[in-house]
């Protein structure tokens, strides 16, 4: 060891250590090159030449820069109604599922709540076991939400993996804050709302993040429950669109030929860009949540 300038001592790093150390720069590079590349491939090819696409290969960069395949895509209506939908079931189902999960996971924190162990054990159930596909369409049937929006909504708006996770956050809250403002007059609802959630931004956040994700991404809900093809998510738009290219595009009045600088690699190509980016534009602003709130949620269990 020797003397640092600020009068500590400094450890110094065997060639073992710095070796490890440069392995590990190595790896995660080329770990994040092998995940952020084929997302980036489809980037660059949506913006291509036909030519460049038939031929294929590495896009590093766009091969003949070209915006017809974009301009075909939206021209598509079912691309805009999936928006409307996906967009609306996103930002309720975020909405109420964060809301639907803090006060449920609230309680559940409480060590007088009655019958706390049991109502815990319920939900963890629920995480190993579930009613399966067929009952979960039959209850949607009976509460007649078949071919309506809800029916996007009701069935994800709560999950056991979030009010645990939030459960976890809540019970690391002192109970001294709330018994000093129980002394103060303050009812449980009033505590809850304006004392434990401000405290909360990195798990609500968290948690809001998750929702959105799953609601932004889910198809299979709409090929389930919706049988009007204008009320389909984003999602499911484009997984008929990879599967039916020529005949989604023909259905918008939309020739899918080399001679009109359109392929069905490339819609494929803008249409996965079209449905990804929204949702990665949002992640920045909880990124610095997030790690937070995964980390504190995951103490105790």
């Amino acid at each position: 060891m020797k003397a640092s300038k600020s009068g500590g001592t400094a450890i110094k790093r065997g060639k073992a250590e710095k070796a490890f150390t440069v392995f590990n720069y190595i790896f995660f590079i080329l770990l994040s090159i092998v995940m952020v590349y084929p997302f980036w491939h489809v980037i660059m090819m949506s913006f291509s030449s036909v030519e460049a696409t038939a031929k294929g290969g590495v896009f590093l960069y766009p091969q003949g820069f070209n915006l017809d395949t974009y301009a075909k895509v939206f021209k598509d209506p079912s691309i805009w109604t999936g928006y409307a939908t996906t967009i609306g079931v996103t930002v309720l189902g975020t909405v109420f599922g964060t809301l639907f999960t803090a006060t449920t996971a609230y309680p559940l924190s409480k060590a007088n709540l009655p019958f706390q162990k049991t109502l815990n054990f319920l939900i963890l159930f629920t995480m190993l076991f579930s009613g399966g596909m067929i009952p979960g369409y039959l209850l949607i049937k009976n509460m007649h939400l078949i071919d309506n929006r809800w029916s996007l909504i009701l069935p994800g708006l709560i999950s056991a993996y979030n009010v645990i996770i939030m459960r976890s956050f809540f019970s690391t809250i002192p109970e001294s804050l709330e018994e000093s403002a129980r002394l103060d007059g303050a009812n449980d609802v009033t505590i809850f709302a304006k004392i434990v959630l401000p405290l909360s931004k990195a798990s609500i956040a968290t948690i809001a993040l998750f929702t959105a994700v799953g609601y932004w991404n889910d198809y299979f809900s709409s090929v389930l429950y919706i049988n009007t093809k204008s009320r389909w998510s984003l999602q499911a738009v484009l997984r008929y669109m990879l599967t039916n290219t020529n005949q989604a595009m023909q259905s918008a009045g939309v020739t899918v030929t080399a001679t009109t600088n359109v392929t069905a690699a490339t819609i494929k190509a803008a249409s996965v860009v079209v449905a990804t980016v929204p949702i990665l534009c949002v992640y920045p602003f909880v990124q610095k949540y997030f790690v937070k709130g995964v980390m504190i949620g995951g103490v105790k269990g």
